[in-house]
């Protein structure tokens, strides 16, 4: 006798490190007897969360959402072959699939600094707009009711969050969770500008925890918190800064679902978790802190298969060792959030 579990996903946004996030939705999605009935995701994990969406809408279920994942992100790779930022021949060889020494890379975040966080001008719109728009149908999105959903953006003048749910998506409000300052003109939503969802909750927990439902929450953790090597050019430095932010709303809020039953005031509002939530974690970050920061703007296609591979095997890996123990007890291993730079603080699959 099959016995279905019910589980919400939070998805971390993380640049390219978003295929990694593709990886283990592909592997969780074969599984007949798991049921998704919500997710929350920021950046690169909104948009996993979008397209997973419409794939899902009208009837196109598990294997809808796989084939609109599979799409999305290979289209994507072989638009980036068209693009300027690209490799150079001392990235290849400096390794880690950097792109530290690209032209391209270190004008983005130039381009970001001296134009100014909230310019409308070509070097600071973000491509994806347009990618999104052909890729996303977001009328299936918004009529997609197997699915709740529930997007981050923090709001530039009051410094707070704000979550979209999936009835009100469209590609601005995406485009507002993805939107990193240092790099793209900040995006209007409503008479108010918007900037990256992570900076408040990466990826946001508190709407899966109050919503009641699935009391099993996973976690796909694909932002290095710990890193070996110093970032050295500016544009290293000005991601790592982010990347540190990023992952500081995460462990506040893993800290107060674990220690107070709750989240943060910024993050929840007036509403609160009343029962405990069991708490579950699927990361590579072992594996994706050994790439340098550079590399979440590396969209080629081989390192996209590269990470979508790594996401299902530490997927394959996470369900063989913990499925049995959804719907009983929490199973967050706390090393990789609260101890990351210790030896065996993360682990994957090699």
């Amino acid at each position: 006798m099959t016995i279905f579990k019910t589980i919400s996903l939070g998805l971390q946004g993380g640049g390219t490190y978003g295929a990694f996030g593709w990886g283990v939705l592909d592997r969780l999605l074969r599984e007949e007897w798991l049921d998704i009935d919500a997710i929350s995701g920021t950046s690169a994990g909104a948009i996993n969360a979008v397209v997973l969406a419409d794939g899902y809408a009208h009837g196109g279920g598990r294997e809808g959402a796989r084939r609109a994942l599979d799409r999305f992100w290979r289209t994507l790779g072989q638009t980036a072959m068209l693009s300027p930022l690209q490799r150079t021949p001392l990235d290849h060889l400096a390794g880690g699939f950097t792109m530290e020494h690209s032209p391209a890379y270190q004008m983005l975040e130039m381009a970001g600094a001296l134009a100014g966080p909230v310019l409308d001008i070509p070097v600071t719109l973000n491509p994806l707009r347009h990618f999104l728009q052909a890729m996303v149908n977001f009328s299936r999105v918004r009529e997609c009711e197997e699915l709740d959903l529930f997007i981050m953006a923090t709001n530039v003048r009051t410094g707070t969050g704000r979550i979209f749910e999936r009835r009100e998506l469209d590609v601005q409000k995406v485009l507002a969770s993805a939107c990193l300052p240092t790099v793209f003109a900040a995006v209007e939503v409503e008479g108010e500008t918007y900037w990256d969802g992570s900076y408040v909750a990466n990826p946001p927990l508190a709407p899966l925890v109050g919503r009641g439902g699935a009391r099993d929450l996973v976690i796909v953790q694909n932002n290095p918190i710990a890193r070996q090597d110093l970032p050295r050019s500016m544009a290293d430095i000005s991601n790592r800064a982010n990347e540190i932010a990023f992952n500081i709303s995460f462990v506040r809020e893993i800290s107060a679902l674990q220690h107070l039953h709750g989240v943060p005031d910024e993050v929840r509002g007036a509403g609160a978790a009343t029962d405990p939530v069991r708490l579950h974690l699927i990361t590579g970050n072992d594996r994706l802190s050994e790439y340098k920061i550079s590399a979440k703007f590396n969209a080629e296609p081989g390192f996209l298969q590269l990470l979508h591979d790594l996401g299902v095997a530490t997927a394959e890996t996470w369900l063989r060792e913990h499925a049995q123990h959804l719907g009983v007890r929490s199973t967050l291993d706390p090393a990789p959030v609260y101890f990351a730079d210790r030896p065996g603080g993360s682990r994957s699959v090699a």
